[in-house]
């Protein structure tokens, strides 16, 4: 079987096509936007293929027929007409410039020049860049009778590169602002505008003077319009997932969604497919140094963010001034919408959680090496022989010196710190970083385990109580394991189950008592 090119790192819909590289048909969606409206924006995270979705579009709209055979836009249903082509102008903010407003400016001076020119028309330089668009987009439509199509991609990019920065930021998105408020009373020439990027700043600001956009952002039907379905996989895909357990792909690499269906990251699945090993690829691109900073601030263990309640106003945009980490870990990608209520009388309420297992290890992990005093760390193979083989006390010796390596300022810093919640977040952070399957607050039918942890071989269940607290350190964990009968959730998944029971010292900030019991299986 003759398997197609990867396009790992490609942009451009033309070398895909024409240079016998494996290509996921989006033309549908791109059917669908342009059949229901004319200005839209589309935030997703890095690596997730917004610039070739871009590149697409503008090869639709310019009437490039030769490219489409085969696919939707191509056929009788999708209703397009190659023969209408349309004057386009792409503007891409990718590139990283300098933290000036008037760098900022000069940088989109030279874009639009450079596009002017396809049209043989020469800009006054002398003009601000939204003048310089306006008097384009007039002169394109005066010529040529046609309406153009406007496709802006990165559209956030200068100020992301400024974040760290709250006053240049604010002076970037003010020039933004500016620039993108000439589009609006350009309506009568525009056919079409599709605007991209990771973020999406508050209305107040970057779009005031933009109101008209239709944010697709979490929309149902479009969560799909960037990124790889499980469909894709074991179609276009297939020749290359043959070699790999489609499940292990799945728990490694899906679960981003926006409301509707999930999607892989494509960076993750084309370069898993290349070199035929499982590592986090999209991770390890760059966790952005402001993230860290921010969560540095604003301590917040991992196991909080699984399974966070919340609203629009948190995953909807935010200000460069009041950014809230959660809002940044969502239009990031480093948290994704597992589920959604929506009712006229409560609004909407979105559950978010890490989507999949690339992110929640490699997440949990980076956590740790910044709550511990040093980054000497126990190899994850070795704590995985721990917990197959069933050393207890191994594992509590590997605890309590890792509770020893947690500076006193950590504590400090955690508002939760004198409770149970906060050990137990630690310790969720500590498994979630292996990669195992791991289930804070686990609801059973008698109560709620603190943490339940799956490996391959055994069910391990832990109940945490801190001293000193309401008198909870008389009483004994591993009891309340058994007296609630915790066991019998996991009864028929034939594993051996550890039932350990941990006792807190506030004082010393780590392990008191550890107690264990061991369970062939939940009958016993």
């Amino acid at each position: 079987m003759h398997l197609k090119k990867l396009p790992i790192g490609i942009q451009s819909f033309s070398e895909i096509i024409t240079g016998g590289y494996a290509y996921v048909d989006k033309t549908p969606f791109i059917a669908e936007l342009v059949d229901g409206g004319k200005y839209y924006f589309l935030s997703r995270p890095r690596r997730f293929g917004k610039s070739l979705l871009i590149d697409t579009i503008d090869c639709a709209f310019s009437g490039r027929k030769e490219l489409f055979s085969g696919l939707f836009l191509d056929s009788p249903e999708s209703g397009w007409d190659f023969s209408m082509q349309y004057p386009v102008i792409r503007i891409s903010l990718a590139q990283r410039i300098n933290s000036t407003a008037v760098d900022l400016c000069n940088y989109i001076s030279h874009i639009i020049i450079r596009e002017a020119k396809k049209f043989d028309y020469e800009i006054f330089q002398s003009y601000s860049p939204g003048f310089q668009l306006d008097d384009l987009i007039r002169h394109i439509y005066q010529t040529t009778g046609k309406q153009v199509v406007l496709l802006i991609d990165e559209y956030d990019k200068p100020i992301l590169d400024s974040i760290e920065e709250p006053i240049i930021a604010g002076t970037l998105r003010d020039e933004l602002k500016s620039f993108y408020g000439v589009i609006k009373d350009l309506d009568p020439y525009l056919k079409f505008v599709f605007m991209t990027g990771v973020s999406k700043f508050a209305k107040t600001g970057i779009f005031s003077g933009l109101n008209n956009l239709d944010d697709i952002t979490i929309d149902t039907r479009y969560s799909a319009l960037c990124g790889y379905t499980q469909t894709d996989l074991e179609t276009v895909f297939a020749g290359y997932l043959k070699d790999f357990n489609p499940n292990e792909v799945r728990d490694w690499y899906n679960g981003y969604s926006w409301t509707g269906e999930s999607v892989y990251n494509p960076f993750d699945i084309l370069l898993l497919f290349s070199k035929k090993t499982f590592r986090p690829y999209w991770f390890e691109t760059g966790t952005p140094t402001f993230l860290i900073k921010l969560w540095q601030s604003k301590p917040r263990l991992p196991a909080e963010y699984d399974g966070l309640i919340a609203g629009d106003d948190l995953l909807g945009s935010f200000d460069p001034k009041q950014i809230r980490t959660e809002t940044l870990l969502f239009q990031a990608g480093y948290l994704t919408i597992r589920s959604f209520v929506s009712n006229p009388y409560e609004g909407t309420w979105y559950t978010l959680g890490f989507p999949n297992r690339e992110v929640r290890e490699s997440f949990n992990r980076q956590i740790l090496t910044l709550i511990q005093d040093n980054n000497e760390q126990i190899p994850a193979p070795t704590i995985r022989n721990i917990l197959e083989s069933g050393d207890t006390d191994v594992l509590r010796d590997l605890f309590h010196s890792f509770f020893a390596s947690i500076p006193s300022d950590n504590y400090r810093k955690n508002q939760i710190s004198g409770f149970e919640g906060y050990y137990a977040s630690v310790v969720y952070t500590y498994f979630a970083s292996l990669g195992y399957e791991v289930i804070p607050e686990d609801t059973t039918n008698k109560g709620r385990i603190d943490l339940t942890v799956k490996t391959r071989s055994s069910i391990w269940i832990f109940e945490f109580k801190v001293m000193g607290i309401d008198g909870s350190g008389e009483k004994s964990p591993l009891a309340q394991i058994r007296d609630r009968k915790y066991a019998e959730k996991y009864a028929c998944e034939s594993k051996k189950i550890y039932e350990i029971g941990i006792v807190f010292n506030p004082e010393t900030r780590n392990i008191e008592r550890w107690e264990v019991g061991i369970k062939e299986s939940a009958d016993e």
